[in-house]
């Protein structure tokens, strides 16, 4: 899996609006460029990847002069899959479609198998992992459990 700046920088400005969500005024919004100073992410590209956010339903945006952006949902209830998809399309894809609507000849068909079971192992963790999760910097102990000394090493 190839984790794309987009869907970096969109986990990056989620973790900063679900611990504002955590604080003393839960519901009031922060601007796209204090997140890019938090966070260090360019504003042109931020406000792209909010657009695709407040698309998917996963922030919404407040106009005017006290504006900004805020969690549309409980952080609790955002995924590192939804925001994945939210900015970068399916979790796996195979020149641009789904495993499951890739077609190959007798000799390479099981290379389908591959793709959909890699898809499956990354929804393991990417639908079990929330901003919550990532604000708290608590993960789930069977995500954890994947993190041995071995996952380290590059292969």
């Amino acid at each position: 899996m190839r984790v794309s700046a987009k869907s970096d920088y969109a986990l990056r400005a989620l973790i900063e609006l679900g611990l504002r969500a955590q604080g003393e005024n839960p519901r009031e919004p922060v601007s796209a460029d204090e997140l890019g100073r938090l966070q260090e992410i360019p504003a042109g590209f931020l406000q792209a990847i909010l657009a695709d956010l407040r698309r998917a339903g996963v922030v919404a945006s407040q106009r005017g002069q006290s504006g900004g952006w805020r969690l549309a949902r409980p952080a609790d209830q955002v995924s590192v899959a939804d925001v994945i998809r939210a900015v970068d399309g399916p979790l796996v894809s195979v020149h641009g479609e789904r495993p499951e609507a890739v077609h190959y000849n007798d000799t390479a068909d099981s290379l389908q198998l591959v793709w959909i079971a890699a898809r499956s192992s990354l929804r393991e963790v990417c639908e079990e992992v929330t901003i919550q999760d990532l604000a708290d910097r608590s993960l789930p102990e069977s995500v954890t459990a994947r993190v041995d000394d071995d996952a380290w090493q590059p292969h």
